[in-house]
């Protein structure tokens, strides 16, 4: 699964989660940090990526728009430790899977994860 880690997802995150096997890039590495959430959906959607967040508005722009990808796992708890946050979305990843692919938004958080399936 190839993952598009927002801006607000700290750095060591993507060793992490390239190590775990995935193909995870951060959005500053694509295009300006400063980017508007749209132009990160549009570019998740275009490439086949399942966006990784800590921000709501990513589930808010896929539900005004009624799309169904890109995905996105939003993570809702502070999760101090990388380490914890990386296994958190490992487990939702391939809990979900079918879910992601299809179009789905995956609810983090340190006691549970909660998935919908787009369009909202």
């Amino acid at each position: 699964m190839k993952l598009l880690l927002d801006m607000n997802i700290p750095v060591g995150y993507v060793d992490l989660l390239n190590q775990n096997g995935y193909d995870a890039i951060r959005w500053n590495k694509i295009g300006k940090q400063n980017a508007p959430d749209v132009e990160i959906m549009e570019y998740a959607n275009k490439n086949n990526y399942i966006v990784v967040t800590f921000d709501l508005d990513f589930g808010t722009l896929l539900a005004t728009t009624k799309n169904t990808k890109p995905s996105v796992i939003q993570i809702r708890a502070a999760i101090s430790a990388a380490e914890k946050a990386v296994s958190a979305i490992s487990y939702a990843l391939n809990l979900f899977a079918s879910e992601l692919n299809a179009g789905a938004i995956v609810t983090i958080d340190l006691q549970k994860q909660r998935v919908r399936l787009l369009p909202l």
